[in-house]
């Protein structure tokens, strides 16, 4: 039997290793401390989509209707399928008060990226930005945030 000697032990030192460079090397958020970046109605700067752990939310846009507001949210989730998809968003106040949640009931796989709107949501009048942020089926909430500008008449 030949004896590879060190140089198959630093093989097999290096090919243990591989994960761990794997993991450091993405960069990842955690679903503690989500990306809250502000824009102007435009998403905040996003990475790859290998190994995406959170929908991003590419465009927001703020109606008034009535007394309360509509907001029509794209989102992008390449990873869509049945058994993991974007589920939802939430609309935050700037003090991360939550102002309204929105579910999505299925995967949009044959969609992407996809825009949904949701009513009735009440804004303080004192509140002049909100952020809407996505939620993954999965992981929760993270990804890439959009801000707007609440516009009164």
């Amino acid at each position: 039997m030949r004896n590879f000697g060190p140089s198959l032990r630093l093989a097999t030192l290096l090919v243990g290793a591989m994960p761990l460079f794997a993991l450091a090397a993405c960069g990842g958020q955690s679903g503690d401390a989500p990306d809250r970046g502000v824009s102007n109605g435009e998403a905040t700067e996003g990475g790859d989509t290998d190994g995406q752990e959170y929908p991003d939310v590419l465009e927001a846009e703020l109606e008034p209707s009535g007394d309360s507001w509509s907001v029509d949210v794209t989102i992008s989730s390449p990873y869509d399928s049945p058994e993991r998809y974007a589920d939802g968003w939430r609309v935050l106040a700037p003090d991360g008060t939550v102002l309204g949640e929105h579910e999505l009931m299925h995967d949009h796989a044959s969609e992407q990226p996809f825009t949904r709107t949701q009513t009735g949501l009440e804004i303080p009048e004192d509140v002049e930005e909100v952020t809407v942020e996505g939620r993954d089926l999965e992981n929760g909430y993270g990804g890439d945030t959009v801000t707007v500008p609440v516009e009164r008449a």
